[in-house]
């Protein structure tokens, strides 16, 4: 090869490279999703998603009687602060899709203890059950959840504990059986309740068929319950605050 071909091989190779390292002058900038989905992967427990919110409760001066959902999809779907369910009432939605426990652990002092509710309703472990953060052990789920309660009694806040909702499979993670685990979760924790002066909230038995899944009617994907889901998990509730409320704890079903 000619020394004049060396150096033209060397030239195309350096502008190769050149131009390799040097960012394109057209390169668009971030959409904004992929803005969203860096913010939401920098804030694991979304504690941005209520703290506006929080901030104008906690200087409000309606927290006489107030009650703090704390859950994931099924309690955001219910939408309890609305006047749809529970009118009147001075009852706060915390709840936030896909969340599992330990997301909900790491948000409680924000979005619960801070706003100094009378009551908390606590509704969480399907999503810890289907993976959605990793593996997750029924042990863990049960520390989770008695940690929520510890930091409410510690603050003065009366715990109900929610029985998770029965669903016989995910649909977006099938293959996880979790009609038993979710069984024995619900189990733990009315035995639990009992031990340590908790109210028991059971949406589960009534919501349940034969199969521990969900009852035809109730659902309509077999996990998120509809409105006549809903409906019967209100009573059930209302009953439960009121028990908390009373200073009173059996550790029945509700």
């Amino acid at each position: 090869m000619s020394r004049v071909a060396i150096c033209a091989s060397l030239t195309l190779l350096l502008i190769s490279i050149v131009g390799a390292e040097e960012p394109s002058q057209s390169a668009a900038p971030p959409s904004p999703a992929s803005v969203r989905d860096t913010e939401h992967s920098l804030d694991w427990a979304a504690l941005s998603r209520y703290r506006a919110e929080d901030s104008q409760l906690q200087t409000s001066t309606g927290a006489q009687g107030r009650v703090v959902f704390m859950g994931d999809s099924i309690t955001e779907a219910w939408a309890v602060d609305t006047q749809h369910f529970f009118p009147g009432k001075p009852y706060i939605g915390r709840g936030i899709s896909g969340q599992t426990t330990p997301q909900m652990l790491l948000r409680f002092q924000q979005d619960v203890v801070a706003l100094h509710p009378r009551v908390a309703v606590i509704n969480g472990g399907t999503n810890d059950i289907a993976g959605n953060t990793g593996p997750s052990t029924l042990q863990m789920i049960e520390d989770n959840l008695k940690s929520m309660v510890q930091i409410a009694v510690a603050n003065g806040i009366k715990p109900v504990l929610a029985s998770v909702t029965p669903a016989f499979e995910y649909p977006w993670r099938p293959g996880m059986q979790p009609a038993e685990k979710i069984f024995a979760l619900n189990a733990w924790m009315k035995s639990w309740c009992v031990e340590h002066g908790c109210v028991y909230c059971d949406y589960f038995s009534a919501l349940a068929d034969s199969a521990h899944g969900m009852r035809d009617g109730l659902s309509s994907d077999g996990v998120h319950p509809n409105a006549a889901g809903y409906a019967i998990m209100q009573s059930i509730a209302e009953r439960a605050i009121a028990q908390a409320m009373a200073g009173r704890n059996s550790g029945r079903s509700q």
